[in-house]
């Protein structure tokens, strides 16, 4: 423990460099004078994640054996046994305002728990989304008061989904009823979105011929800094620095492939990983860097869209999502479905164990947030929206226990959940679209 002095940064600390700007994470340095970690007190959950997955799941290989705890995790879910004492599984939760069921309205409704005005055109009508109604209160101290990311590229215009428009297939935040926000899905503009140096394809280009990284633009502020801190910050900097090099670094292999590569996935931009986990860890790694450094505390990630064709070679399921999610009760469909279940919850799995080892203010990462996983339907074959797949984790530093399996004996809205997150979030609403009360987290 390194001795606090009367000199200290504030959390707002931030190198800056050529057209680069770089937030910290958070440092002994930032506690205030003569207060030592242990007694600091403990800060509610400030940091919120929602990650969708489309198309469902195959609920007898998800749901948890036990109607009490996790102490018996199904199949599907067997990467969340090294973190399921930080992780809390519903069952039986409902998005009513999803019916009549579509894809269309498995994505809109899942984050709004509103219906989607049925329209081709461009009058479309939702509602606002709950990382927007948080956003709005504890998103404004930071440099970006929400992130919004996708792993595929998404078009807006024309039909979708029995006479929906696209957009609410293709955008699960929205910052008012009329205005969905586009996703980000390239890691090189989310790094920029992050750490600066954006701009047109021309002046990004010539910004890799003056540097060789990002880090380079902010070394001469980093040297002064690191002359105020003790040893204990700074390996804790050193490790922070290296992780964003890495991940830089990932960044620019994966473009300078792109002549390697001439057969490029349709939903998946140029110049990213040719494989969805490679991509997938690359999104989570940066926003890992993102709520460490404090650039934002609200993020929506859509993993996959709804009726996605991508297929999951790598985990040996040629067969495109939608087909399979159309499973007719085969068997072998089934099993394939639940594999990529399985598949989109290891990767959640990885992410959330990541924050949990990033300490900060005497607690970790994942303590400090409250991060949504789940899907808008529950059986994809009939286009059911009852017995969702969802999972939150996180939120220790606000009290909420966890290895709790919720297993609800009537249909029960997620609107209620949405509203136990806001409340424990210190956001205060009555009720949020169709809720009839919060869960108590």
């Amino acid at each position: 423990m390194n001795i606090i002095t009367k000199k200290y940064l504030s959390r707002q600390t931030t190198l800056r460099g050529i057209g680069a700007s770089l937030c910290l994470p958070w440092l002994d340095a930032m506690h205030a004078a003569a207060v030592t970690e242990k007694k600091q007190a403990v800060k509610p959950v400030k940091r919120l994640g929602f990650y969708f997955v489309p198309m469902g799941s195959d609920l007898s290989r998800w749901k948890p054996k036990s109607k009490k705890d996790l102490s018996q995790l199904n199949v599907s879910m067997k990467s969340l046994e090294p973190i399921k004492h930080k992780v809390n599984v519903f069952s039986n939760l409902q998005l009513r305002p999803a019916y009549p069921g579509s894809h269309a309205t498995s994505n809109s409704a899942f984050l709004s728990a509103a219906s989607a005005k049925l329209t081709e055109s461009s009058d479309y009508y939702l509602g606002t989304t709950i990382d927007q109604v948080a956003a709005k209160v504890i998103g404004q101290d930071t440099k970006l008061p929400s992130i919004e990311l996708a792993m595929d590229m998404m078009e807006n215009v024309g039909q979708c989904d029995n006479g929906y428009a696209c957009v609410y297939q293709n955008n699960i935040s929205w910052s008012s009823p009329t205005s969905p926000l586009p996703s980000e899905a390239h890691p090189r503009l989310v790094f920029e979105k992050l750490f600066g140096e954006g701009g047109t394809k021309e002046q990004r280009k010539a910004a890799l011929k003056r540097r060789a990284s990002l880090l380079d633009l902010i070394m001469t502020d980093m040297k002064a800094l690191n002359a105020q801190l003790g040893k204990q910050d700074q390996h804790l900097i050193h490790n922070y620095l290296d992780t964003i090099r890495e991940v830089e670094r990932r960044i620019q292999k994966s473009e300078s492939s792109i002549d390697k590569n001439q057969m490029q996935d349709l939903e998946r931009p140029i110049g990213v990983p040719d494989k969805y986990s490679e991509h997938a860890k690359l999104m989570f790694d940066l926003q890992a860097l993102a709520l460490q450094a404090d650039v934002t505390r609200v993020i929506s990630f859509q993993m996959a869209r709804e009726a996605s064709n991508r297929s999951y070679t790598e985990i040996g399921v040629p067969e495109p999502h939608h087909p399979l999610s159309h499973h007719g009760n085969s068997p072998e469909k089934i099993k394939k479905l639940a594999k990529i279940n399985a598949f989109h919850l290891s990767l959640f799995s990885d992410f959330i164990q990541k924050l949990d080892g990033i300490k900060e203010a005497g607690t970790s990462l994942l303590d400090q947030s409250l991060l949504l996983y789940g899907s808008g339907m529950g059986n994809p074959h009939h286009h059911d929206h009852s017995n969702l797949p969802i999972l939150l984790a996180g939120g220790m530093a606000s009290g909420i226990i966890g290895n709790r399996h919720f297993d609800y004996s009537n249909p029960t809205p997620l609107a209620n959940l949405h509203l136990g997150i806001l409340e424990k979030s210190g956001v205060v609403r009555e009720t949020f679209g169709d809720s009839v009360g919060a869960i108590v987290l």
